[in-house]
């Protein structure tokens, strides 16, 4: 008997937060696309004059958060919201996004700590709907099984 898996992202999900506007459920509405990004590699090498090497474990879990959504959705519209409230509210707000991503079809879970916007992202009009990327930079990103 054949072994296969499935998968759809119907079966990913999630939620983004703030303590200044509050929860968004991440169910895939108006979701093209998630993308977890580390920003570091987690191991570097030193090469000594005679060969030796030098393993270091590199302790950095940043990196970004990319969702390319439609222009339309209330996720954009959501995002927008935050990004507007912490561009005028306290400095110390601005890095307090936090959420999680849920994969069923690969048991993994992504939490998302520390997380701030890269910047608002380009709109392009055209005669069809578009899709918008917004990018969040995140202090600590795990990615763990269930």
């Amino acid at each position: 008997m054949a072994i296969y898996n499935t998968y759809s992202f119907l079966d990913v999900t999630g939620s983004l937060a703030h303590p200044g506007l509050g929860i968004h459920s991440l169910q895939g509405e108006g979701i093209g696309e998630i993308t977890i990004a580390m920003a570091n590699e987690k191991t570097v090498h030193a090469v000594g004059a005679d060969g030796t090497v030098l393993v270091t474990k590199v302790a950095a879990n940043n990196g970004t958060v990319t969702m390319t959504i439609q222009q339309s959705s209330e996720l954009h519209r959501w995002l927008l919201a935050l990004y507007n409230y912490l561009d005028i509210t306290e400095t110390s707000q601005w890095a307090m996004i936090t959420g999680y991503i849920r994969s069923a079809s690969d048991g993994n879970t992504h939490t998302i700590v520390g997380a701030s916007f890269q910047k608002v992202p380009d709109k392009s009009y055209q005669q069809e709907g578009q899709l918008v990327s917004w990018v969040l930079m995140a202090a600590d990103i795990r990615s763990l099984p269930v």
